[in-house]
């Protein structure tokens, strides 16, 4: 078998092709290029997924380099958004300062109180700056309470949410007379009004500043609801006007005397935060009782 295949092998170098090549060269040289176009097409294979995967390797790092920039522009946004809520926050409490006319003071809320019996927070001015028992707490938007206990850097204060919490109210549009209690909740009653007293849901209550702590005019709250039995007014909701689970600073009314009854308007005007029927008051952007 072996020499057989020897003497086709010596004949085959030996026999041309019609172009005069030998036949046993043709063949060598066709096997050796099937070889070399599978290995080329390995080799370019190989090359192919290598290239694949460092571009993956790089798309993957790209990615996460992208992924750690968006986390520090959205911390970014964040912080930004915070800084422009803070400075709307203030620009409110110096609205409220220069609209009012009684001396205040400003405090940073830096704690509320656990429980839910006793409904207070803790600002961090206290006696050193002025703040004493007694003293009206107010936001842009109305009342918040008053100081119960004040030490030398810290006041305890009272909201007027608290079951024990009263303030003398004032129906704006009618004039009818009340007082306001806390309910412990998230609500305040208005008691203590005339059967004969004309109230309509949606009514704005406002200090009516015969209490001697809440000065007169400063918004209490919104009638939410009215119930009457036996010809007099059983129940009356009022949903307070200071959202007080998310206060951050607040004014302290440390003098409920006028500061403005000291300059001498012009004849005929009204001196600036007078908090009269027809100037604006705090809270009521300029709305006339």
């Amino acid at each position: 078998m072996t020499v057989t295949v020897a003497h086709l092998v010596l004949i085959s170098a030996q026999v041309n092709t019609r172009r005069g090549v030998p036949l046993l060269e043709v063949a060598i040289f066709g096997g050796v290029a099937e070889v070399q176009r599978v290995a080329s097409g390995a080799i370019g294979e190989t090359r192919t997924l290598w290239q694949d995967y460092a571009a993956l390797r790089q798309i993957s790092r790209e990615n996460d380099e992208l992924k750690q920039r968006l986390s520090q522009m959205e911390v970014a946004l964040q912080q930004e958004r915070a800084l422009a809520q803070q400075t709307r926050v203030l620009q409110q409490m110096l609205d409220l300062k220069a609209q009012t006319p009684f001396a205040t003071t400003p405090a940073v809320v830096i704690a509320s109180g656990a429980s839910p019996d006793f409904r207070t927070m803790t600002l961090d001015k206290g006696s050193n700056q002025g703040l004493a028992t007694d003293m009206a707490v107010i936001a842009p938007a109305g009342i918040v309470g008053r100081v119960i206990l004040p030490t030398s850097r810290a006041a305890k204060v009272q909201l007027i949410i608290d079951r024990n919490a009263a303030a003398a109210g004032l129906v704006e549009r009618s004039r009818a007379q009340g007082v306001i209690v806390g309910t412990g909740s998230d609500r305040l009653r208005l008691d203590y009004v005339s059967g004969t007293a004309d109230l309509k849901v949606g009514d704005r209550v406002v200090t009516s500043g015969m209490d001697g702590i809440y000065p007169k005019g400063f918004v209490i709250g919104q009638i939410e609801s009215i119930e009457r039995s036996a010809g007099e007014f059983s129940n009356v909701v009022v949903v307070p006007a200071v959202n007080l689970s998310a206060l951050e600073t607040v004014l302290v009314v440390t003098s409920a005397t006028d500061m403005s009854s000291k300059e001498t308007p012009s004849k005929g005007t009204p001196s600036k935060g007078t908090l009269s029927s027809e100037t604006q008051k705090p809270g009521t952007a300029g709305t006339p009782e």
